[in-house]
């Protein structure tokens, strides 16, 4: 693609339900990445029995469906083509995706609305777009092809390119910000929460010998430090040794686990009941968000103490898999950015149409709950306050390795 091309696209920013076309710089005939949607039959599978109700929903024979990471629009065409009733709604923070996602989805005009927004804004857009409720939510998270695959944005430690890291361009720090500025106590916890990198501490002091020489502008002399600073002996498994250190520069730069903590409940708030979310996460950090947030609303609130569920306390969610659900080799290899992947997945419920006798059945099983936690938590770790406990691990799941979004 020449300079030229990179300079001559569209990008849309929503004014009531209307989309204003504006310059950002996308050749439309030429998509930047490999658009392979990740779990895309298994997404559609999940979604299928809220995006079919049609005319069962309040709002006549239509059902809405809200891709909170739109990308390059795969498993947003899916949705339209198999779901001929279904409006879609596209969030994505990237001018770029949303410039390739408007062309690919072209021939659905009429029941799209893009918008350039992070999904943690997902309540004023809705609130603008006149939806009080919504049938389906999907959030693929991570990075996507389109920004893993250019090297000018910065994302790839494999290849040279100014670090910026930003997938929105047109604001926000950079990660050439980040390391220049950052002490070394904030890159460190950076390096070692966001990362989960056991060296964090001497990369965040090797960049900071490296950039009192001169400013750090690259992505080569960045993974070439980490590289430096990380013991022989663990640079022979785990594949790139400057993977977390880039994993946790981009969270950072992206706000990418504060926007995620925030858009999960709003999103689940917007299902109607019988309305459906699914949730594919990369890395641990993702996942360990997912499953708290799920969690929290799939099991009772109220007294355990008492024979029967009270009205209001009982679950909002109903899971739909034991756990995350993993990639089969099929896909893997149909699909390599796939293998990290962890898919979870909920319906929304209504506790006051519970019958009585699921009610109880429901407070028996979270007595069972709560009392073989309790039997499991130390005597003196359940007395400790939440400031005592808060750096202790809070469950053993999610993934090691990061992979991407699409």
């Amino acid at each position: 693609m020449t300079e030229t091309a990179r300079h001559c696209g569209t990008w849309w920013s929503e004014t009531d339900n209307e989309e204003t076309v504006g310059s950002v710089g996308v050749d439309m005939g030429e998509r930047r990445g490999t658009h392979v949607p990740v779990l895309l039959e298994r997404c559609i599978e999940l979604l299928a029995p809220a995006l079919n109700r049609g005319d069962q929903t309040s709002r006549g024979d239509r059902t809405v469906h809200v891709d909170a990471t739109l990308g390059l629009g795969g498993h947003a065409e899916a949705v339209l083509a198999r779901f001929p009733d279904t409006v879609l709604i596209g969030l994505d923070r990237d001018p770029e995706a949303l410039a390739h996602a408007r062309a690919r989805l072209a021939p659905y005009t009429d029941r799209v609305h893009l918008v350039h927004a992070v999904y943690d804004e997902l309540p004023e857009v809705l609130d603008r777009l006149g939806y009080a409720h919504v049938d389906g939510v999907l959030f693929d998270l991570g990075v996507s092809s389109l920004q893993l695959d250019e090297p000018d944005r910065g994302f790839a430690y494999a290849q040279d390119a100014p670090l910026d890291m930003r997938m929105d361009q047109t604001r926000g720090v950079t990660a050439e910000e980040v390391v220049n500025s950052y002490s070394h106590a904030d890159l460190a916890r950076v390096l070692r929460v966001y990362g989960e990198e056991k060296f964090a501490s001497r990369i965040a002091a090797a960049i900071i010998r490296e950039r009192q020489k001169a400013r750090l502008t690259s992505t080569a002399r960045l993974a070439e430090l980490v590289r430096e600073s990380i013991p022989a002996p663990a640079r022979r498994t785990g594949g790139h040794p400057a993977k977390r250190t880039f994993q946790a520069l981009r969270i950072e730069v992206n706000r990418e686990l504060a926007a995620l903590e925030a858009a999960l409940p709003a999103a689940l708030d917007a299902l109607a009941p019988g309305s459906r979310m699914v949730v594919l996460s990369y890395h641990s950090l993702e996942d360990r968000i997912t499953k708290q947030a799920l969690a929290a609303r799939a099991r009772s609130t109220g007294p355990v103490d008492l024979p029967v569920e009270l009205p209001g306390t009982g679950p909002t969610l109903r899971l739909l898999s034991r756990g995350a659900e993993l990639p089969g080799e099929a896909e893997v290899t149909a699909n390599p950015r796939a293998a990290s992947v962890r898919l979870r997945a909920a319906e929304r419920i209504d506790p006051e149409s519970v019958t009585g006798t699921e009610r109880t059945r429901r407070t028996d099983r979270e007595r069972s709950r709560r009392g073989g936690k309790a039997l499991r938590t130390p005597s003196a770790l359940r007395d400790a306050s939440t400031v005592e406990r808060k750096g202790l691990p809070q469950d053993g799941t999610g993934t090691e390795v990061e992979g991407e979004g699409t």
